[in-house]
């Protein structure tokens, strides 16, 4: 038998296994991270909106005044955000807006009416920030500085 035909020992591929494993950890941990950030991400984004649009109905339920809608509209949305979720309660706009011929939305001096051209909607902006108290403080990935939600109902014509 020759002595190149041999196999070199075990002892020396011994702390392979272990750099491979610390290497592949590492990998998958970043992955598991991102993962979860991502899922933090979707469930403040769905709550916001899910908010946001419990305040566009309210400011059709029951109130015959722009005023009183309005404030339905941001109080319902104000309830309606989680309560691990403080830092979105600030943010919350309710604002009455006349539909143009041509799509585009006039919030500025919309005058709204019971006919079809001068149709108005209600929309409900809830915005947060400071999204970076919501992660662990780990690497810092790519976080938006704001997430909107947003909502819009098409107003009856009763109201001025």
């Amino acid at each position: 038998m020759r002595k190149n035909d041999r196999r070199p020992p075990a002892r020396l591929q011994a702390g392979n296994y272990a750099i491979e494993f610390s290497i592949v950890f590492v990998i998958l941990f970043t992955m598991l991270y991102a993962i979860v950030c991502y899922a933090i991400f979707f469930t403040v984004r769905f709550s916001l909106q899910n908010a946001a649009e419990d305040g566009a109905r309210a400011a059709l339920a029951y109130q015959t005044t722009w005023p009183n809608r309005k404030t339905a509209a941001e109080t319902l949305t104000r309830a309606r955000v989680p309560s691990w979720l403080t830092i979105a309660s600030d943010g919350v706009v309710a604002k009455r807006c006349q539909i143009k011929a041509n799509g585009q939305s006039d919030c500025d001096s919309p005058t709204c009416g019971a006919v079809w051209e001068a149709r108005c909607q209600v929309v409900v902006t809830i915005t947060a920030t400071q999204l970076r108290s919501l992660l662990p403080p780990l690497p810092p990935f790519a976080v938006p500085d704001t997430i909107v939600g947003q909502a819009s109902m098409l107003l009856d014509g009763r109201t001025q």
